[in-house]
């Protein structure tokens, strides 16, 4: 356990030094012409960016994060197994992708399923308690329904993962989102002893903080889906190990925390073959999409990119706040989750109808 505090502190300053560095460095190199890592392809459904941007920062991350894995073997002698091999894994499935080289989007899905079913398994990343009785009884006993428990925590990896990778399109729209997620987690674990989670979060925050130097407001790297998978899978963890450890927490504040990553997924998967599209292929329907067209549109600006994420960011840190002031209610965070999911609907359908137009 870290015990002292100005040392942690100190060690805390000293990284978010290195992860700066690193970040600069990755982006000066990956930024060179005719780099494998530029992204210079504006005719995408999901391209918003006029000029070639590398898609580094994901490299970025996992260099950092390997820094960090060495220097808290060093120093406290453990080996955060969980965290390097979730880490490890989503980084590589994404970064296929950052490099061009051409994988069928359901081989890249398998790819991915696979992986995180062998991490899940091995690691025995569980869920303790559910705030929803008929669940909680059919994943517990965990060694009684290990295969139920599987599939379920596979299902939050997916959606929430995809669901980084998915709103990952406008700068700093997913670093903000994932930011806001992690400081709420670290604000919600002050209170109990586990420090050594704390640091690990910090650490997290460090990371997403230096690469939002690079991607807000102008773009000078994008996360990639090496990166967006990186950090959507740690958010996951993170959020299953603050659940774990805070028993008064209900479980619907976390489903509030995570509403728009996991039902952009969702709402987008079941529109999609809805009007007969492939829901693995991206297209320029999508929230954060729809949103940056009505910007554009009331306010009459050349570019805003970045107000369309901050725009986006502010709603949701706004809907989240009753939430989170009623975090241990369980009826309440239940009903109020439930009630995001409907502003969403009213919210894209106004939009929608209004790009339409």
């Amino acid at each position: 356990m870290i015990q002292n505090e100005s040392f942690t502190l100190s060690l805390l300053t000293v990284f978010l030094f290195i992860s700066f560095f690193i970040t600069f460095f990755v982006q000066k190199y990956f930024s060179k012409k005719k780099n494998i890592l530029l992204d210079a392809d504006f005719l995408k459904p999901q391209s918003f960016h006029t000029t070639a941007t590398a898609r580094c920062g994901g490299l970025a991350a996992i260099f950092s994060l390997s820094v960090f894995f060495i220097i808290y073997y060093l120093f406290f002698e453990k080996i955060l197994l969980d965290y390097i091999l979730v880490s490890f894994s989503l980084f590589f499935v994404g970064f296929i992708d950052d490099i061009k080289i051409q994988v069928n989007p359901n081989i890249r899905l398998f790819l991915m399923i696979n992986l995180l079913i062998l991490c899940i398994a091995f690691l025995g990343i569980n869920l303790e308690s559910i705030d929803l009785k008929f669940l909680d009884t059919m994943l517990m006993p965990y060694q009684e329904n290990k295969i139920f428990h599987i599939l379920f925590v596979l299902l939050c990896f997916l959606f929430i993962v995809n669901g980084a990778n998915l709103i990952d399109g406008f700068n700093g729209l997913v670093g903000m989102h994932l930011l806001i997620i992690n400081i709420i987690l670290l604000y919600l674990n002050l209170e109990n002893t586990e420090n050594d989670f704390l640091f690990i979060l910090t650490i997290q925050i460090i990371i997403l903080f230096c690469f939002l130097i690079f991607n807000f407001p102008k773009a000078l790297i994008f996360l990639g889906d090496g990166g967006s998978y990186l950090f959507g899978g740690l958010t996951v963890l993170n959020i299953i190990k603050t659940n774990n450890i805070n028993p008064g927490i209900s479980s619907f504040f976390f489903c509030i925390l995570l509403f728009y990553l996991f039902f952009e997924v969702f709402f987008s998967f079941f529109r999609k073959i809805y009007l007969k599209k492939s829901p693995l292929k991206p297209d320029e329907n999508h929230l954060h999409m729809l949103s940056y067209r009505w910007l554009r549109s009331i306010g009459k600006f050349n570019n805003c990119n970045y107000l369309n994420s901050l725009f986006i960011n502010f709603v949701y840190f706004l809907l989240i706040i009753p939430g989170l002031y009623y975090n241990n209610n369980g009826i309440f965070c239940r009903y109020w989750f439930f009630s995001l999911l409907a502003f969403y609907l009213i919210f894209y359908s106004r939009l929608y109808s209004f790009v339409k137009k």
